[in-house]
């Protein structure tokens, strides 16, 4: 895979561990509000995994095949 392909793939992955992070936050100071409708947070809660799964993905692909 080109350096060029690496680097984009590798700041993808750094976008999208920031997302994550401030959903995470979001997702904690919502959660502590009682009156926070679970409709949404569910919702961010969702999108949360989504990007774990985004960043796992690109993770994955950043690992060079080895010849079996």
């Amino acid at each position: 895979m080109p350096q060029e392909a690496l680097s984009d793939i590798q700041r993808r992955i750094i976008e999208l561990e920031v997302e994550h992070r401030d959903l995470d936050a979001v997702i904690d100071t919502l959660s502590a509000d009682p009156g926070v409708e679970v409709f949404w947070l569910s919702r961010l809660k969702k999108r949360k995994l989504h990007l774990k799964d985004q960043i796992l993905l690109l993770k994955m692909r950043l690992i060079p095949d080895i010849p079996a």
